[in-house]
């Protein structure tokens, strides 16, 4: 499907904002894109772009800047912090010489790599057909327009129309096997609803330190690392509070300009986050960019329908900032947001301490859906 750029390759990578104030952090989240993919960033091109080139996406000045740059470098990849058309990516190749990807293509290709359960691999496999299947259809165009002649009668159309039949029939047997994956799902779920068992979902931005917390919580030793998208698969544990149970899942995380396919993918994941009685959103504290990371993530949450689930914000990674842990209180006396590190567990008490709370059995949550202070 796609060609996943093999460890070791160096990359030249290109992220033109259109002046935007988030540039900065666009470039370095790029950059991380591309060491989480197993790319070495050796040359960074950036600036701004106020109408992109309908042939090319950056103008003819930036292609001419971003050739010099691959020959200087050696390198023999590009990479592009936007969403290219199929053209704009051959017309670049074209004229650089070497495989350009833009962002949606690195984002899917990373989620190749790290998926690991059946059904994150179905989900990847899902997403990647159907952003597949458009590149196909308009790669295509100028074949549909044939209208017959010397040379030029059936052979474009009919390579056409079975490859567009192929890519359906996989992408509608893959919609088929996660369809049975969900109805699975909802069977757990309405089993623990009978036995009610309260669900809190782990949400947040990508290496905001999701699984980090979830381990620190379950005791458990779910992969986390130093890198974006390193949990893809959905994981639940039992924890047993003091005064009761909860289900904790921990998800994949959300970034800016998550590609719509995925988003479609991952919905049958994404349901138990939608359907949970609690939404722990994890924020890296120590980001100079957390609050548009905060927006982004709401935005993610809201496209799937959870944005009315009840929510508290734990700001995580104070051993990077040198605040103090402890809780932010809201209207009512009632707990808008704890500060703690998952990695010292510093602050731990006072999470464990409002999951204890939705554990107990005199029902879990105020009516207003906020967590009092305990």
């Amino acid at each position: 499907m796609f060609e996943r750029p093999s460890g070791g390759d160096d990359a030249v990578v290109v992220s033109l904002m259109n002046g935007k104030p988030e540039a900065d952090a666009a470039v370095a989240e790029l950059r991380e894109l591309a060491r989480s993919a197993g790319v070495r960033s050796v040359a960074e091109i950036s600036g701004r772009s106020t109408q992109p080139n309908p042939a090319t996406f950056a103008g003819s000045g930036k292609v001419t800047e971003i050739a010099d740059a691959l020959q200087a470098t050696g390198a023999g990849l590009v990479i592009f912090n936007h969403e290219l058309s199929p053209g704009q990516q051959r017309n670049l190749e074209k004229a650089l010489g070497c495989r350009v990807l833009d962002r949606t293509t690195l984002i899917l290709d990373i989620f190749a790599q790290r998926a690991q359960s059946h059904e994150g691999k179905l989900q990847v496999e899902l997403a990647q057909l159907q952003h597949l299947a458009t590149r196909l259809v308009r790669g295509w165009t100028h074949l549909e327009r044939q209208k017959g002649g010397i040379g030029l009668r059936g052979p474009g159309e009919t390579q056409l129309e079975t490859d567009r039949r192929l890519l359906a029939k996989r992408v509608k047997y893959l919609q088929d096997r996660l369809a049975k994956l969900r109805k699975q799902r909802d069977v757990q779920r309405r089993q623990r609803d009978r036995n009610e068992i309260p669900s809190v979902s782990l949400v947040g931005y990508t290496n905001a330190g999701k699984s980090t917390l979830f381990n620190a919580l379950t005791h458990t030793g779910t992969y986390a690392a130093d890198q974006l998208f390193a949990t893809l698969d959905t994981t639940s544990r039992r924890v047993h509070t003091g005064r009761g149970m909860i289900v904790l899942s921990d998800t994949v995380g959300f970034i800016r300009q998550l590609p719509h396919t995925l988003v479609e993918a991952f919905r049958a994941t994404l349901d138990e986050t939608a359907r949970a009685d609690l939404l722990l959103h994890v924020v890296d504290a120590s980001s100079p960019d957390r609050d548009a990371q905060i927006r982004e993530v709401d935005s993610v949450l809201a496209e799937i329908g959870a944005n009315e689930v009840p929510q508290l914000k734990v700001f995580n990674k104070l051993d990077l900032t040198g605040l103090a842990p402890g809780v932010e209180m809201g209207d009512c006396d009632t707990i808008a947001a704890v500060r703690l590190s998952a990695v010292t567990g510093a602050g731990l008490e006072h999470l464990r301490a409002v999951l204890d709370q939705l554990a107990a059995p005199s029902g879990a949550t105020p009516p207003d859906g906020r967590l009092e202070a305990a």
